[in-house]
């Protein structure tokens, strides 16, 4: 099976940050975000963990209802154990640090419109590996508009001391020009999201379905 890696956002011809028309979408645009139509079809979260979880569901009408829909640009991984897969209740950082963790996590935070956080860090996360002086420019640039500028529909919370560090960095980007926006976005998961993920039925059924593939094995 094919994998596709994630490479972060994909840039755009678009004006300057400080530039940004009075036209632009508004943040009452984000209780109902558009998602882009080239959804990756090939990592596990939303493909194979499909089939897996079809073979659990033989028989049955249609998998549990939830919001979820094929989201794009997913990051490559394998299938995880039923042991990784508890491991992500042991500790936030376990689950970050695993990509199909990160994946599933993400397919949550899309059922409650804030599937945002985790781009912007992702995003964060492959600035921090550029070496290229142009590239970094551009991809600080992308980052800014679509997760910093007050004008983004997928702006991110962040509060004004760190919005303030941004765009004094923004000046000259570098691989950790939003090193601490990334932080606080990170805590806020952390401290928001990941409680409700660990009882939600996406990660609950991963759990038990795996469980059950386990005894039956």
């Amino acid at each position: 099976m094919m994998d596709i890696l994630y490479t972060g956002p994909v840039p755009a011809d678009r004006e300057s940050p400080m530039a940004r028309s009075e036209t632009s979408p508004s943040r009452a645009q984000r209780s109902s975000p558009t998602q882009r139509s080239n959804a990756c079809c090939f990592c596990w979260c939303c493909c194979c963990s499909c089939s897996w979880r079809e073979d659990e569901n033989r028989g049955r009408m249609k998998l549990p209802e939830t919001k979820l829909e094929t989201i794009p640009n997913c990051e490559a991984c394998t299938k995880p154990t039923v042991e990784e897969m508890k491991q992500w209740a042991q500790s936030f950082d376990k689950l970050m640090k695993n990509p199909a963790g990160r994946n599933v996590f993400r397919e949550f935070l899309r059922t409650e419109y804030s599937e945002e956080n985790m781009l912007f860090w992702l995003a964060c996360e492959d600035l921090k590996k550029e070496i290229n002086k142009i590239t970094i420019e551009e991809k600080a640039r992308v980052i800014y508009e679509d997760y910093i500028s007050i004008l983004s529909p997928k702006e991110v919370s962040l509060d004004a001391r760190v919005r303030e560090v941004i765009n004094r960095k923004m000046q000259e980007p570098t691989p950790h020009t939003f090193e601490d926006a990334q932080l606080q976005i990170y805590t806020l998961m952390h401290r928001d999201s990941y409680p409700r993920f660990l009882n939600s039925p996406i990660y609950r059924s991963l759990v038990q379905g795996g469980s059950r593939s386990s005894s039956e094995s």
